[in-house]
């Protein structure tokens, strides 16, 4: 896939990419919607990959403050992580990773990104950033060039690992090169971007000289 390049670091978003949170967030994110009276179907349609605040902010009727409503979904995010699961061989990939060469760059706030890594067993990332230390959120570029930074890279020397549509355009206007990942993607997608179904076929190979990083298909 990548076997020519060498990158600086790798960038994953998380929900999708890494884990699966699919279950709790729609079964918590439908509630909500049936509450307000908007249609579960549409919400769930354009959420994925985006801010709570963002979300709401299109969805909530006139009269309801976005930002409290906003806050009361993810505490009942990190309150039920109940079938948040991560994506097949996700755990051994980020292990296998130096600790100053990788980033999570996610539309979560930061204490349900932590309860959901918690909840799929995924290791803690060094540098995360979060729908708290951005100013707009995908697809906005960012997240991904503070990611970048905060590693001490360019972002166009990095691996971008997404999933939706709004991340997948942040990471290309960061000027990183974009990896889709699929497993939670229906089987119709199709993209002419390189893609990885999940992380079990494949290992990093690190240069001993310059610590760049390489995707190794088994």
């Amino acid at each position: 896939m990548f076997e020519n390049r060498a990158f600086s670091a790798f960038l994953f978003d998380m929900d999708g990419t890494l884990l699966s949170s699919i279950a709790s967030a729609e079964r918590i994110w439908t509630a909500w919607a049936r509450g307000h009276g908007i249609d579960p179907g549409h919400l769930l349609a354009t959420m994925h990959g985006v801010r709570a605040i963002e979300t709401v902010a299109r969805h909530v009727p006139p009269g309801i403050d976005a930002r409290t409503e906003a806050d009361r979904i993810t505490l009942m995010e990190i309150e039920d992580a109940e079938g948040t699961e991560a994506i097949t061989g996700a755990g051994a990939f980020l292990r296998s990773l130096p600790a100053d060469r990788w980033a999570i760059v996610t539309s979560a706030p930061r204490p349900l990104a932590l309860a959901r890594l918690r909840a799929a067993g995924l290791p803690m990332p060094e540098t995360i950033v979060t729908a708290d230390d951005v100013s707009v959120g995908k697809p906005e570029p960012e997240g991904y060039l503070l990611a970048a930074a905060r590693l001490g890279f360019s972002a166009s020397d990095c691996l971008v690992f997404e999933d939706a549509h709004a991340g997948i355009v942040a990471g290309e206007a960061a000027g990183a090169t974009v990896c889709v990942v699929t497993a939670c993607l229906p089987v119709s997608f199709a993209t002419d971007r390189a893609t990885l179904a999940n992380y079990e076929q494949h290992r990093v190979a690190i240069d001993s000289a310059t610590g760049d990083l390489r995707i190794i298909d088994l």
